[in-house]
């Protein structure tokens, strides 16, 4: 146990620059509702909101009818209330606005990464796109997971016809462009939120199945693996007693490696229109909607593509950081700890305090 922990520390920074993204972005997307400053769809005047870029702060009008106006400037007069919005001036009575102060009026409409074509904060849209972007992403990969340790651990204790025959369906799909097959999945049935997850995690899970097939093989030759056989246990109790749990260090790496992937799959089909569709936001449609308005407002395609770069490393960083960290190639490379002094012989002096 101390060497697992001394190889959890030797993961350096890599491991724990990993580890605090990974929880921070997990936070933001489980924390959504409180964080975001808005809804993800919601529009207020849209006209007047519309393409504003980082860092606008407009007037908000709550009108007596229940109607909201946004003007980028709200000056108390005499008369009620002079709002300046779209280019124009207009005056509007005392008794038609409900919150009007001695100053102009109280509320006020902050879009701190900009505003898109519809007038919706797109830092609210890019908080409750983080759920959707990493709850796909995590999901498709527990499925890959689970298929690939099936079909891996299948292979490896079915050995001969059984394994020979699932190596080679593997091989097959992995000879396929998975790109080109996923778009052509996408387009084909039309797939929404669940569908993404199931075909992200039904393309991913080859590499998987071979390593666990890989590490099963291995293990089955070791000493402890024979004395369960010896005491008469199962098959399956021998995978799910020890050939799983003494496999999972390679297949939790290969897992987290693989979440990175599976956002940038769908991130890549959102951009593409055949992933999660509108008004649902993710950063991958979002990135798409900015694209034809990039050089008028860039700020709409740039910060949902940044946020997933971001992500896409983190996972990356954890999953190099597990990897240094657990391999046990490098535990054994660590300095052993400082033996204890040796005694003193026999009739020997002992030095003076």
């Amino acid at each position: 146990m101390p060497r697992l922990w001394r190889g959890i520390a030797a993961g350096g920074p890599t491991l724990r620059w990993g580890m605090g993204m990974v929880a921070f972005l997990l936070a933001i997307a489980l924390a959504a509702p409180w964080l975001a400053p808005y809804g993800a769809a919601e529009q207020i005047d849209p006209a007047a909101s519309q393409y504003r870029p980082p860092g606008t702060v407009l007037a908000a009008v709550h009108l007596a009818d229940g109607s909201w106006r946004l003007a980028d400037r709200a000056v108390r007069t005499p008369e009620g209330l002079r709002i300046e919005r779209l280019g124009r001036s207009e005056l509007l009575p005392a008794a038609a606005v409900r919150n009007l102060t001695p100053d102009g009026v109280s509320d006020r409409r902050r879009f701190l990464l900009g505003s898109d074509k519809f007038g919706r904060d797109l830092l609210s849209r890019m908080i409750y796109g983080a759920r959707v972007s990493l709850g796909v992403g995590l999901l498709a990969v527990a499925l890959a997971l689970t298929l690939g340790v099936a079909v891996g651990s299948a292979a490896a204790l079915g050995g001969g016809f059984l394994d020979g025959l699932l190596m080679r369906i593997v091989d097959a799909l992995l000879a396929f462009p998975l790109l080109f097959l996923m778009v052509a999945v996408a387009a084909f049935l039309s797939l929404d939120t669940l569908g993404i997850i199931v075909l992200l995690g039904a393309i991913g899970w080859m590499g998987i199945s071979r390593l666990t097939r890989a590490e099963i093989l291995g293990l089955q030759s070791r000493e402890f693996i024979l004395a369960a056989r010896s005491i008469g246990q199962g098959p399956l109790a021998i995978l799910f007693r020890h050939l799983l749990p003494n496999s999972l260090t390679p297949l939790l790496i290969q897992a987290t490696l693989l979440v990175g992937q599976a956002i940038l799959a769908e991130s890549s089909l959102s951009f593409l229109g055949l992933g999660i569709q509108p008004p649902t936001p993710s950063w991958g449609n979002m990135v798409s909607e900015g694209m034809p308005t990039l050089s008028l407002a860039w700020w709409i395609a740039t910060f949902p593509g940044a946020a997933i770069a971001v992500t896409v490393i983190a996972f990356n960083l954890l999953g190099e950081g597990l990897r240094d960290a657990l391999d046990p190639r490098s535990l054994l490379a660590l300095p052993d700890l400082p033996l204890p002094a040796r005694p003193p012989e026999a009739g020997a002096t002992l030095p003076p305090l």
